[in-house]
């Protein structure tokens, strides 16, 4: 009987704290390969703190995290190379051109002249971006800059893609095109996703659910598991009982309006 295959994240006991201010407490959670795993919870949960723990960021003091089995703190070049991340913070850099942003990135992680250029192509093709290689990124909209930096992020070809709120800021449609597009990822080549937000209407169905609240988690599990455990009619009725009855969850479309 061939061993099971390793989660594409594991978080077991993850606490962290910024002098005397809990961050994190005692976090477990999992992303499964070819899973779109959505981290649900208000600003200030401690998604972003999560997502720096696990990209080494900052330095986890307690519990372990795991990327396709490697352990971020003692293997941390397999983990990382394992690893692709698009943070909430745009980190492109708006003087150079599409083309150019890519191969920089393929060169800090080591790869060769001719496959850099080869993927660099490919990934332009496949955001619909091919044509605009030689502009400089500044002339792009916000929609434009967040595909370039998913396939920046995907370039070493990763089997594990952290987003944190990656469509703040972004209109209805181009956080629609967004979404559409990591969940093709996940379906067609098992790519696993954690994709933190706040807004509730970026959450499927068949997602799997992660709800973190005041640094702890308070469910996980597939939607309908989860709005079934908490008592929830909805899965927005089912977030206000987890967390306490808070009101500020949103979503894409009031967010807009406002």
């Amino acid at each position: 009987m061939q061993p099971a295959a390793p989660a594409a994240l594991s978080v077991r006991g993850v606490s962290h704290a910024f002098g005397t201010r809990k961050a994190l407490e005692a976090v477990d959670l999992d992303v499964a390969a070819g899973s779109f795993t959505a981290l649900l919870g208000l600003n200030g949960a401690g998604k972003t703190t999560l997502f720096s723990l696990i990209t080494r960021l900052h330095d986890s003091h307690s519990g372990t995290i795991r990327v396709l089995g490697f352990d971020v703190r003692r293997e941390s070049a397999a983990a990382l190379s394992r690893l692709g991340v698009v943070f909430q913070a745009r980190t492109l850099d708006l003087d150079l051109s599409l083309r150019e942003n890519l191969l920089y990135h393929a060169a800090l992680h080591g790869i060769g002249r001719r496959r850099a250029r080869a993927a660099t192509e490919r990934r332009l093709a496949e955001i619909g971006l091919a044509e605009r290689a030689r502009d400089k990124v500044r002339t792009l909209s916000g929609g434009q800059m967040r595909r370039l930096e998913i396939a920046r992020a995907l370039l070493h070809e990763p089997r594990l893609l952290l987003l944190d709120e990656a469509t703040v800021g972004l209109d209805v449609e181009a956080r629609r095109a967004i979404l559409t597009e990591v969940r093709r990822l996940v379906g067609e080549t098992g790519l696993g996703v954690l994709w933190a937000t706040h807004l509730i209407d970026e959450i499927a169905p068949g997602d799997d659910l992660v709800v973190l609240h005041q640094g702890r988690v308070q469910a996980c599990g597939p939607v309908d598991a989860v709005i079934a455990r908490a008592g929830g009619d909805s899965l927005q009725d089912a977030f206000m009982r987890l967390v306490g009855g808070e009101t500020s969850i949103g979503n894409g479309s009031q967010e807009q309006a406002s």
